[in-house]
């Protein structure tokens, strides 16, 4: 049984910092700040800015019944440009790999803090939850760039009428969820390149567990017992080295 406690330090630290980005990646998901929409007619959009994300788009209006308005926006919506469903497809595949990223990372902080019964096993769990983080990067940071080009771009939306949104904005800015969803992205793919750079799973792990020389059941009586015995010689020989055998053997030639 071998104890890794002092090699996995900064792999300790990756799964800290890759549970906080699984959990800025779902407040990238939730927040509907993707694309800060300016409009000119402030009649029935009061504060002249709309939030447009992947799952809705809000703004506040003192004209509406409510003074919050907000319209969802679904996969199948024909309006929506293709960033805005693909920003949703892997937006939820970001937090599910991210959720089994995580747990990958907890199961081989445990084999390396505790034990290791099977040094075979330690390699694919490193490896494991490190293609997961950096998978779980590429699907969030993916949708977040594409956006933000759009953003950038000044891209239009043909929005129904009953969302009260024009298509062309007078002026767009990235949004708060695009800011800290490169930030998470960022943070998981550290956290990824930290345990796929794990210097312990790229070294020989078919070997035997090393035995402790300084333990009285492995120690190195053993080596010397083995010493012995490949000195000794083989076969008949071995009666005829005993001086004493040697004297009996010539007494009894005398006698005859």
């Amino acid at each position: 049984m071998i104890y890794l406690v002092h090699t996995a330090h900064w792999q300790f630290l990756g799964l800290a910092v890759g549970f906080v980005a699984w959990i800025l990646i779902m407040a990238t998901a939730g927040i509907n700040e993707w694309r800060l929409w300016h409009v000119a007619d402030v009649s029935v959009i009061t504060s002249g800015v709309a939030w447009v994300g992947i799952w809705r788009a809000c703004f506040y209006s003192h004209a509406l019944p409510e003074i919050e308005n907000c319209h969802s926006i679904s996969f199948s919506d024909t309006f929506a440009p293709s960033e805005i469903p693909v920003a949703q497809v892997l937006m939820a595949l970001a937090l599910f790999s991210g959720l089994a990223g995580n747990i990958s990372a907890a199961a081989a902080m445990r084999m390396a803090y505790f034990s290791v019964e099977d040094r075979r096993n330690i390699r694919l769990v490193f490896v494991l939850a490190g293609t997961l983080y950096v998978l779980t990067g590429m699907f969030c940071l993916v949708p977040l760039l594409w956006n933000m080009r759009s953003v950038l771009n000044n891209s239009t939306i043909d929005f129904p009428p009953e969302f009260h949104l024009p298509a062309a904005p007078v002026q767009q800015q990235v949004g708060l969820a695009i800011g800290v969803g490169i930030f998470a992205s960022m943070l998981m793919l550290i956290s990824g390149l930290l345990f796929l750079c794990y210097q312990y799973v790229w070294q020989t792990l078919t070997s035997e567990t090393p035995r402790d020389t300084s333990d009285p059941l492995h120690g190195p009586w053993i080596d010397t017992t083995l010493s012995s015995q490949s000195g000794l010689p083989s076969g008949d020989n071995q009666g005829n080295e005993n001086p004493a055998f040697y004297t009996e053997e010539v007494l009894a030639k005398h006698n005859f």
